[in-house]
């Protein structure tokens, strides 16, 4: 039995730009299993439809067509016993003012008919840096320490299968390290993790299979090294302040001075490099590395722009 199970899920929304009458499909008949266990990552641009998904998931918005089920109830018909086996940690920093750490989980404890279970929300607070925080009221933390209090809040029924949505946009290093050693040590537990982020490299280092989505379908689904394996097995970085030209330009990704140029072989790499010198471009740091998610993500997704 798949812990999640996407089976034909389509949404739809009234277009705002459209005639009267028109729709747009947020998600576009969608199939995906993931299975107990795994540590799934579910990748795409902005506005792909990914936290639409988690919204179906999560039994916040309703298909318009399709079912999703976790660990085989079904979200709309058995929603209780659905919500009871998920976790989902949302993009939004949403608190109640009124209450300190301790008193947000106890609440949601009781939201699930849990009581006395401070054992296990002491080692929440432990495990996510929050052990010092217990007492704070929610107005008086930052930004991170509410991120770690939804992430508590999330796992305080103990719930098999965990969804992340973007659980570290916006916070630091310290947070993430802690979050990810956590959330790490659960799925090897046996929990399922369903996890949505932009930062491939963490997506690449925690995920054993990756999804990613564009205009709400999905345009890649495998493992994580077989993605890593397809892609260009090499690529030039080097930096410069000059101006590349045209052909090389179109190939690049460029970050500021930062040049990034796939290569397949030595002599694309010799190539790229007789192209510069001719131009006149100055370029320093030159270096030659192997191709990471970034790389396949940024190829997917502009191979899918061309078959648009």
């Amino acid at each position: 039995m798949p812990a999640i199970s996407f089976q034909s899920i389509s949404k739809s929304y009234p277009s705002p730009k459209g005639p009267k009458g028109s729709t747009f499909k947020a998600v576009d008949n969608v199939s995906l299993n993931i299975e107990e266990g795994e540590f799934f990552g579910l990748l795409g641009p902005n506005g792909a439809g990914k936290t639409t998904l988690i919204s179906m998931l999560a039994g916040l918005s309703r298909p318009t067509s399709g079912h999703v089920q976790v660990l085989g109830s079904d979200v709309q018909t058995d929603y209780a016993d659905a919500r009871r086996k998920l976790g989902v940690v949302p993009q939004e920093l949403v608190f109640d003012p009124f209450f300190n750490v301790r008193e947000m989980l106890r609440i949601q404890s009781g939201y699930f008919g849990l009581r006395n279970n401070d054992s296990w929300v002491d080692e929440l607070l432990e495990g996510l840096g929050l052990a010092d925080k217990a007492n704070a009221n929610m107005r008086q933390l930052s930004g991170g320490m509410k991120r770690r209090v939804l992430v508590a809040q999330a796992l305080v029924h103990k719930p098999p299968v965990i969804v992340l949505d973007e659980p570290t946009a916006g916070v630091d290093v310290e947070l993430r390290q802690t979050l990810w050693q956590f959330v790490a040590n659960l799925n090897k537990q046996g929990s399922t993790v369903l996890l949505t982020t932009h930062y491939l490299e963490e997506a690449e280092a925690l995920c054993g299979r990756i999804a990613m989505l564009k205009t709400g379908r999905i345009v890649a689904l495998d493992k994580t090294s077989d993605l890593l394996k397809a892609a260009s097995s090499n690529v030039l970085r080097f930096k410069t302040a000059d101006v590349l030209p045209p052909e090389l330009a179109a190939r690049a990704r460029i970050t500021g001075r930062i040049v990034q140029l796939p290569a397949n072989n030595a002599l694309e790499i010799e190539n790229y490099l007789a192209a510069v010198r001719q131009a006149g471009v100055t370029v320093d740091d030159v270096e030659i590395r192997k191709a990471d998610l970034e790389d396949v993500f940024l190829d997917i997704m502009n191979k899918q722009g061309a078959h648009a």
